[in-house]
């Protein structure tokens, strides 16, 4: 009797620990870029967008962000990832639109960006999120980010949030 109350208290335990550590190797989810600071060359007219309630049936939403190199030197954008693979961005650049550009290491290599600004000139961001893509689970609040790095080591954040519902 005494043998299988220790066995189970040791049984306990491991699970007990097997849960901790799986639990912290999601507690830090990919939030920010490391070792970058705020860009001082690119200008941005917003950086956060709420998209409400939406429904998971409603389909993708996106959010247009635009971004200005108040420089004067051109200022080359290195690249542009997402948080999660629920979110895609997108690079527009007058007619040219490229993407989608993801979350890095979920489904293969995110291409990189490489793309040059001219001093003065504007180009967009798109932020896409499909509120389906994690399924029933995915049903509450939720926050994610777009970065855009550029070759000096500055970034934009874009931080977009939605409730989604079933």
């Amino acid at each position: 009797m005494k043998q299988k109350i220790i066995g189970g208290a040791v049984l306990i335990l491991v699970l007990v620990g097997l849960f901790w550590l799986g639990s912290r190797g999601q507690a830090k989810a990919p939030t920010a870029i490391e070792n970058s600071q705020p860009s001082a060359k690119l200008e941005v007219n917003e950086t956060k967008y709420d998209f409400g309630a939406i429904s998971m049936a409603r389909g993708p939403v996106s959010r247009r962000f635009t971004v200005k190199n108040n420089s004067t030197e051109a200022v080359t954008l290195e690249s542009l990832t997402t948080s999660c693979m629920c979110t895609n961005a997108y690079f527009e650049n007058g007619s040219e639109r490229r993407g989608p550009f993801g979350m890095v290491g979920h489904g293969g290599a995110v291409p990189k960006l490489n793309e040059t600004i001219l001093p003065g000139a504007t180009v967009t961001v798109e932020a896409v999120f499909d509120p389906a893509a994690h399924g029933p689970a995915g049903v509450g609040q939720i926050e994610r980010q777009i970065f855009l790095r550029d070759s000096a080591g500055g970034s934009v954040v874009f931080d977009i949030k939605a409730l989604v519902t079933s």
